[in-house]
């Protein structure tokens, strides 16, 4: 038994000190930990393992996800309370962003058109949260109009993955000529594998077969990609792999 409880330190020491060497932490945690074993693996967790898991995008991700099954409304009620505070402009973009979160796009562009009918009107968080709202709303062309306002006020935001494809989303829907080239700058400042997915089902509805062909690359590359994602990426682009995955099989 005393054998065991002497190997079961180690083989902790050994775990902890793996995580040392993977996230290149001073090289002196690997003398603590092989030295004391018992007593470093206690002080490493505390000091740097559980930190480390509490920043991580995954840890971030589930607890975010526990608190939306817990109390799925918390962040609307927190900034619906904020904003009957203190109405500013900040509160209510807050609130219209929570109400977006949530599903309630009629609320939320009711609160970013109120803000945007003040001197704020050309601030870019507020013209994007304006943006977000419209083209939930299903009004591709107010969502057009207010993107090219925020390019105009923000030039990097063209390039910034979010807007960006906000923006080829928008032209596609409304059959603009500019939209393979908003496409294209979305893929060009792509962040995960949204803009390669939207464009390939573009290309695909188009008469032309190289475009089409195009298509089939891009699909195939996202299910290539997906091979070599970490977990918490394969999560955060599951549907997108899925719908390519479909569209290859069709």
């Amino acid at each position: 038994m005393r054998f065991f409880g002497i190997s079961l330190y180690v083989i902790i020491a050994l775990f902890f000190a793996v995580h040392a060497v993977r996230t290149q932490q001073n090289m002196y945690w690997l003398l603590i930990l092989f030295l004391f074993p018992g007593v470093g693996s206690v002080v490493y967790f505390f000091a740097i393992y559980l930190p480390s898991l509490r920043q991580s995008r995954g840890a971030w991700a589930a607890t975010r996800a526990i608190s939306q099954l817990v109390d799925p409304n918390r962040a609307v009620r927190e900034a619906r309370t904020d904003f009957d505070r203190a109405p500013t402009v900040a509160h209510r973009m807050r609130l219209g962003a929570a109400l977006l979160d949530a599903g309630n796009a009629t609320e939320a562009l009711e609160h970013y058109q109120a803000a945007a009918s003040g001197p704020f009107a050309s601030d870019p968080a507020l013209l994007q949260g304006l943006a977000r709202a419209q083209f939930a709303k299903g009004d591709a062309l107010a969502t057009q109009h207010t993107l090219e306002k925020l390019f105009a006020v923000d030039p990097r935001a063209r390039q910034q993955p979010e807007p960006a494809l906000l923006y080829a989303r928008a032209l596609a829907a409304i059959g603009a000529p500019g939209t393979r080239a908003a496409f294209e700058t979305a893929l060009a400042s792509a962040s995960d594998a949204a803009p390669r997915c939207l464009f390939a089902d573009w290309l695909v509805a188009q008469p032309s077969e190289a475009d089409r062909q195009r298509a089939r690359e891009l699909y195939a590359e996202i299910v290539h990609d997906a091979k070599h994602w970490p977990r918490h990426a394969r999560e955060h682009n599951s549907e997108w792999l899925q719908r390519a995955q479909a569209s290859l099989s069709r």
